[in-house]
């Protein structure tokens, strides 16, 4: 039986989750300020990034062991870990640039999103499980956006030396850390604030291994699962070197805002996707986006030298597609997963997947100081083209209705 939804509910539930997820890259926005003022090692940005996923992957588990969703009410969770958040993220610049201070705060503002990302999908699950498909790409957009929100807020900073002086005397990136901790603050202000707990609320269950094995023995949910493990390869390795790809062409400001709109053309593909299921099928979508994916990682060494208009092209298509298949993903494992563990196995697949993110990040950042950029970019590729490989028994069937299971936290 369906329900009536407050209008504000989506729009706050989206707008919430953008502010609060722009936690995730606050450092990535920032890096070469960081490596300025503070002198950081070399591929500190690479270890800073896994440590947020690190930290992300744990938090999942341990909110999902002790259900904390559902023993208390998943927007006063939401709060909760939205304000720690933004405390945690704005005490980076308290700490002088020590960098194994900097590894302990950004591990735990990824053991805070976990507490925003998948939390606010339960709460979007909980009113819209007629609409979660087409609800699903909407809110993985504004995910995307929210990751590219802090190199937006960098380029709107300006130059490390502004015209004007600043309040209390900051520099513009620290500007931008304070400005990502006030709005993830007020995000999860939101939420608890004006979205009320939906009545059709499913009740939690706890999750169990022997979603593992499901995993692996079931051949539909196996395409779906290892198609978005070979997604998480490329995805936060090309969100971490975006950056060091436009610094090739542009510099300052310039280059946040370049990195700022690449990351943000995923929102579209998010968006975008989602319309077109109902004519191609979750897989269709997926499998077109992976594709274009993996061809746009192969095609780097061509990229990186072309002319500006295709180079940025190229940085457009490769934003938009790389994370397109998200909200697909989340559907296909939604669908095939047996009713009983749905929700282990898409806990299971998320840290797996994160955590394999931990080990493509550290692998390429620590490839790019030693090789030029367009030797290594298609080294992404493998991660899509074995998720193609995989996709094939759900490409070859016929598109199912969209999923109606809550969503897993997955890009």
């Amino acid at each position: 039986m369906s329900i009536a939804v407050p209008r504000r509910v989506l729009p706050v539930i989206v707008l919430s989750q953008f502010a609060g997820t722009s936690l995730w890259f606050a450092v990535n926005a920032v890096m070469p300020d960081l490596e300025r003022a503070w002198r950081l090692p070399a591929g500190a940005v690479g270890s800073l990034t896994a440590a947020v996923q690190l930290g992300f992957v744990a938090g999942t588990l341990v909110f999902a062991l002790l259900m904390l969703a559902d023993r208390f009410r998943p927007q006063r969770v939401f709060l909760a870990c939205a304000l720690v958040g933004a405390v945690l993220n704005a005490l980076m610049l308290a700490t002088g640039g020590a960098f194994e201070r900097l590894v302990l705060l950004r591990f735990a503002v990824g053991f805070a999103l976990a507490g925003i990302y998948p939390v606010g999908m339960k709460i979007a699950a909980s009113w819209y499980r007629q609409r979660l498909g087409a609800v699903m790409g909407v809110l993985i957009g504004a995910l995307v956006l929210g990751t590219a929100l802090p190199h937006g807020l960098r380029a709107l900073a300006g130059p490390e030396t502004p015209a004007t002086p600043l309040p209390a005397g900051l520099a513009p990136w620290q500007l931008v850390v304070l400005a990502v901790s006030c709005l993830a603050a007020a995000g999860g202000l939101a939420t608890a604030w004006l979205v009320p707990a939906s009545p059709q609320a499913p009740p939690g269950v706890p999750i169990t291994p022997r979603a593992l094995a499901t995993i692996w023995s079931d051949r539909r949910l196996r395409a779906s699962v290892f198609g978005y493990f070979g997604h998480m390869w490329e995805l936060y390795a090309f969100y971490v070197l975006v950056p060091l790809i436009v610094a090739g062409r542009v510099a300052g400001t310039a280059a946040s805002a370049v990195s700022f709109w690449t990351i943000a053309a995923g929102a579209a593909g998010c968006v975008v996707g989602g319309l077109l299921v109902r004519r191609f099928g979750s897989a269709g979508v997926a499998n077109f986006q992976l594709a274009t994916s993996a061809a746009c990682c192969l095609a780097a060494p061509l990229m990186t030298a072309a002319p500006w208009p295709l180079f940025l092209g190229w940085l457009l298509l490769w934003g938009t597609t790389v994370v397109g298949d998200s909200p697909q993903f989340s559907t296909l494992t939604a669908q095939n997963a047996p009713p009983a563990v749905v929700g282990s196995v898409l806990t299971f697949a998320n840290c797996i997947g994160f955590a394999i993110s931990v080990v493509s990040i550290e692998v390429f950042v620590r490839a790019a100081h030693f090789w030029p950029l367009a030797w290594i970019l298609p080294g992404l590729a493998a991660g899509p083209l074995l998720g193609l490989w995989m996709l094939r028994p759900l490409v070859r069937g016929t598109a199912g209705p969209v999923a109606t299971a809550p969503p897993p936290a997955s890009r």
